[in-house]
């Protein structure tokens, strides 16, 4: 069946009273941004549904990207009628033919927000099943659990008929809980803090750092098809390019190598801060997971987080490896996390990182470099683009996200 139009059914927005406009504008902004290529669609958001006419657009490509866009519970193509009881049994009939085979069951379930409609609920839906058992021989009613289900919406705006419920991503709309810095690495770890973090409303922009010529352009690449994967979620997301080489070239000739991983820690931070501020963010996000490396444990974390008094969301600091693969797999990040293009922490971890860093010590060394020199000169020469869901290596461009220089 061609269907004409797919109805959204909100998740939490359900509970966020005053706030609920806030929100689904938000969410309604998200599906457009997602949806970006489909120019035909119109996507308007209602107190408790938001509609997507099609207007000749493959509602199974839409479907499926939908089902990634947080902040929706559930969702479902719908034949959209005038509010006309002929084209209404009509319509029903030939949604229970395309499903039906030998031995099925059916049942109609409706729900009348129009209590102003000429009939009941009751009534709609005997009307309707009597159509269907005058019309399709062999197929009985089932009232639990039956194979085939058409719910029927009776609004003010029209009659909406539908076979199938699509469950959503859940969550929050993204940007509705504010903005944070995403340190994206490019391994297995930070694309799944990322996920969680957007699944909270959390608009996140990628802050990559990367090290010429230690580090190559496919690791850069890798990093950006990470982001490109995580657009999936929202639409689009801003990447940020770091340039780090200077950095961390002067911190291996004047640090000792054991305090080497805990100062570059904090001058990643330093800078992510940096750009938090230039961005508006309110938060920094990483994919730290609690005594997994020696920059993570408590005392490195002590440590590193020295520098800075905003927020640091970690969503996977009590998982284990196993569990942020797990989730890295159903995200689609794992295959790309483990491509073996080296980024500029591996690349520069030192033999013997210390796993109990003294404070005073690491601030101590960090002095000796000309720190907010490097820093601003690191700041300077930023490369922003745009990241937009369904984009690969081979079509991504470094659109300068010009509006943010």
């Amino acid at each position: 069946m061609q269907y004409n139009e797919i109805m959204v059914r909100y998740g939490e927005l359900s509970t966020k009273g005053k706030n609920k406009k806030k929100f689904i504008n938000k969410l309604v902004q998200n599906v457009r941004f997602a949806l970006y290529d489909f120019n035909q669609l119109n996507v308007t958001g209602e107190r408790d549904r938001m509609h997507l006419e099609l207007n000749g657009a493959d509602s199974d490509l839409v479907l499926e990207r939908l089902k990634s866009i947080f902040g929706i519970q559930n969702f479902s193509p719908v034949m959209r009628l005038e509010r006309d009881i002929e084209k209404m049994k009509i319509v029903a009939v030939d949604m229970v033919q395309e499903l039906y085979s030998e031995g099925k069951s059916f049942k109609i379930t409706t729900r009348r927000a129009d209590h102003e409609f000429s009939l009941d609920t009751d009534e709609i839906n005997h009307l309707l099943g009597s159509e269907v058992l005058k019309n399709i021989d062999g197929i009985k009613v089932k009232m639990k659990n039956p194979d085939i289900n058409i719910r029927v919406e009776i609004r003010n705006e029209g009659i909406f008929l539908s076979s199938q419920t699509i469950l959503g991503a859940g969550g929050l709309p993204v940007g509705s809980s504010g903005k944070g810095m995403l340190m994206l690495s490019g391994g297995i770890d930070s694309p799944v803090a990322g996920y969680l973090t957007m699944k909270r409303g959390v608009e996140i922009e990628a802050v990559h750092f990367y090290s010429p010529p230690y580090t190559s352009s496919k690791s850069l690449q890798k990093a950006k098809d990470l982001t490109s994967k995580l657009a999936a979620f929202v639409g689009n997301i801003v990447f940020i390019e770091v340039p780090f080489t200077e950095i961390q070239e002067e911190i291996k000739r004047c640090v000792p190598e054991g305090y080497s991983m805990t100062v570059t820690r904090r001058m990643m931070l330093r800078i992510t801060e940096r750009i938090r501020e230039k961005q508006n963010g309110l938060a920094i996000v990483n994919g730290e997971s609690l005594g997994q490396v020696a920059s993570q444990t408590l005392h490195s974390m002590l440590a590193i987080n020295d520098v800075t008094s905003t927020p640091i969301i970690r969503p996977v600091v009590s998982m284990d490896k196993n569990e942020i693969i797990d989730l890295a797999q159903r995200i689609d990040t794992f295959e790309l996390s483990i491509q073996p293009f080296e980024d500029c922490c591996t690349i520069f971890a030192p033999a013997t990182p210390k796993t109990r860093p003294d404070l005073e010590k690491a601030r101590r060394y960090e002095a000796r470099l000309n720190i907010e020199e490097l820093i601003q000169r690191v700041m300077d020469n930023l490369v922003f683009s745009e990241i937009k869901v369904g984009e690969t290596s081979e079509i991504q461009q470094a659109d300068k996200y010009s509006s943010l220089l």
